[in-house]
């Protein structure tokens, strides 16, 4: 179980780095594509991050899975699959903003960008709560 739940922080640790990156990412890459008129190196950082941790997150989701099932699935892995469900929906939207940045769309403000770049961390913070105080 020791290895299972190293695997599982190495993987989330990798899958968070994405989830807070990604979007303050957006932010410059749209200025460099405004400054520069085409796709720039940013641009290619961060669709690089992005597929990079999705296969982080899967083998976190697994690995969580894993290690949830070998307890007994209590009721407070219940509340932190359901909290991590909301952060795969966080990091689903931003994939779609990471696909239309690659077609030179970028509609979201600078200011959307980080209040949605905060949004997660509120997340990550309650999924942490979570499985310190495993309220139930």
């Amino acid at each position: 179980m020791t290895w299972i739940k190293i695997v599982h922080l190495l993987c989330v640790m990798g899958w968070m780095t994405s989830i807070f990156a990604v979007p303050r990412a957006l932010i410059y890459w749209k200025r460099e594509q405004a400054r520069l008129g085409e796709f720039g190196p940013l641009g290619d950082l961060t669709i690089r991050l992005y597929r990079f941790s999705a296969g982080l997150g899967v083998i976190a989701l697994v690995t969580g899975l894993w290690l949830a099932g070998l307890l007994g699935m209590p009721g407070w892995a219940w509340l932190k699959l359901g909290l991590v469900g909301l952060l795969v929906v966080h990091y689903g939207w931003t994939g779609v903003m990471v696909l239309r940045g690659r077609r030179g769309e970028f509609r979201e403000s600078d200011r959307f960008l980080r209040i949605f770049n905060e949004v997660s961390v509120v997340g990550v913070v309650a999924v942490l709560w979570v499985v310190v105080a495993k309220p139930f």
